[in-house]
């Protein structure tokens, strides 16, 4: 069984993953595989992952969204993350990483904002 779904979404590759708590080394592999692969995918280089559901993840899960942000900086896609649980974002924060990754609340908010420069951009 897939560990996430692709939909494309207004030229956003947008990426939903079916467990709500990613914590198996094996599914773990499987997911990071998934995410890499949607790199090319697209081709407008707009790559949204949704958090909606997942409420747990291990460490080893953020290495892999580590990697798939270097993966997206080599491939010049812009990355963001829409609908992120509560207990996901502590880990965000206490490793720094909501500093590195694009989160926003809602996936509309988050499509909306792809391409949009900030004040300083």
């Amino acid at each position: 069984m897939a560990a996430t779904t692709i939909e494309v979404k207004e030229e956003v590759v947008v990426v939903y993953f079916s467990d709500g708590k990613i914590l198996d080394s094996q599914r773990i592999e499987q997911v990071g595989g998934e995410l890499q692969s949607a790199v090319p995918q697209a081709i407008h280089k707009k790559l949204l992952l949704n958090f909606r559901g997942v409420s747990f993840m291990s460490s080893a899960m953020i290495s892999k969204l580590v990697s798939l942000s270097k993966a997206c900086k080599g491939a010049g896609v812009e990355m963001k993350f829409c609908e992120v649980s509560p207990n996901v974002m502590e880990v965000f924060k206490i490793t720094k990483l909501n500093k590195v990754f694009d989160i926003k609340p809602a996936e509309d908010k988050a499509i909306a904002s792809f391409g949009k420069k900030s004040w300083f951009g």
